[in-house]
């Protein structure tokens, strides 16, 4: 009787790399024998330790004592206490402009070109003119927008202090009027070391007009007013005087575009109470989506949604499969050139006529595929099959 067939290796099918496919090798080093090193001391070996010293005190006594707390634990406890709050869980979608996207599908259909899908996403992604950006609240939870097409917010609070600044040029017409030139004679200014704002001179009488005006508009809702003054300091140059006269000639005014008669306010602090009181409710509308447009998602006056779509942004520039599906949607909807070669074509075609045969496509080869229902729900069918032999005779 001849001897079994000896199995088969399944690694001779190559679906491994090389070096694991390689035999075993004995071990060369196996009969090695190190040198002898002289081994330092053990503690064993060590002098008894002295019993005369003093025990170590324990932590509460250290405390107790005036060491305090350990400098790396009131370096973790500051950073736990200076950490970023999270960012808000909302989920971002870059869809292309519709404008653009008809543009781009027209000079495809002009030219006799085939598009990368991956390169045409990438593309619209590269300008913020080019998509629109969907935001979707999580479950319970709802988004904020400030007007028809203005900022969103995950707070309302934080959209209600930015709405007039936002939105002030909508509802008031601003005019900036020069007076006549202040006289006297001043060697000081006070101004704010937060803004850099030229207050004007302590003792002018418009100064506590100017430094509550400033307070109201931009940090009443960060400090309070005895703390905002003491970020004012007292500057003695001349040029900064100089600087305050030919800002302070300017008076800027506001004047409702909306009510008859119109009203005018002298301080944008009046025009924002104005605002206040009879446009900021009207305004702020509440969903769980929105969709807003690029150039807008770039410049958020809520800084935490703003990093997220930025993160979002960069995920998607590295792999842009949301864009490409929705490119896929818009281009479905009207005809797609399929560029390729056998076998690959022919599979292709029979797959979507629904034929279990490859058609041979030879170079040069073209057929039209009519669908009612896009694949992969619907199956296609065939209206005619040109071959190159029939091209030539065309021709």
């Amino acid at each position: 009787m001849s001897e079994p067939a000896p199995p088969i290796d399944l690694l001779d099918l190559k679906f491994l790399p090389a070096w694991v496919k390689e035999p075993s090798h004995p071990n060369e080093y196996s009969d090695f024998v190190g040198e002898e090193v002289e081994r330092p001391p053990r503690r064993d070996d060590r002098a008894p330790r002295r019993r005369d010293k003093p025990p170590r005190r324990g932590r509460d006594e250290a405390k107790k004592a005036g060491r305090g707390e350990r400098p790396f634990r009131r370096d973790m406890r500051r950073r736990e206490e200076h950490r970023p709050p999270p960012l808000p869980a909302v989920t971002v979608r870059f869809l292309p402009h519709v404008p653009s996207l008809e543009n781009v599908i027209a000079q495809m259909k002009s030219g006799s070109f085939a598009y990368s899908l991956f390169a045409l996403a990438r593309l619209f992604l590269e300008r913020p003119e080019r998509y629109s950006v969907r935001l979707q609240a999580p479950e319970q939870a709802e988004l904020f927008q400030l007007g028809d097409d203005g900022p969103v917010s995950t707070n309302r609070n934080f959209l209600e202090e930015n709405a007039f600044a936002v939105t002030k040029d909508d509802f008031y017409k601003i005019d900036v009027v020069q007076t006549e030139p202040i006289k006297g004679n001043f060697t000081n200014v006070a101004r704010c070391r937060a803004s850099g704002t030229l207050l004007g001179p302590t003792n002018h009488h418009s100064y506590q007009a100017q430094l509550r005006n400033l307070y109201e508009q931009r940090f009443s809702r960060r400090m309070s007013f005895a703390d905002y003054q003491r970020q004012v300091e007292i500057v003695n140059d001349p040029t900064a005087v100089e600087q305050w006269k030919e800002q302070a000639r300017n008076v800027t005014t506001y004047t409702t575009t909306r009510s008859d008669p119109p009203i005018t306010f002298n301080t944008a602090a009046e025009a924002e109470r104005h605002f206040r009181q009879n446009y900021l409710a009207e305004l702020i509308r509440s969903a769980s989506e929105w969709t807003i447009s690029g150039v807008l998602s770039r410049r958020l006056p809520d800084r935490a949604l703003g990093r997220v779509i930025e993160n979002a942004w960069a995920h998607e520039t590295r792999s842009p499969s949301g864009v490409m599906q929705e490119l896929a949607k818009y281009l479905r909807k009207g005809r797609i050139a399929l560029v390729g070669h056998e076998p690959n074509m022919g599979e292709l075609a029979a797959r979507l006529i629904g034929a279990r045969t490859p058609l041979e496509f030879k170079k040069g080869a073209i057929c039209r595929i009519d669908f009612d229902v896009p694949p992969p729900k619907g199956t296609g069918q065939l209206r005619w099959f040109v071959t190159p032999r029939m091209l030539r005779e065309i021709a």
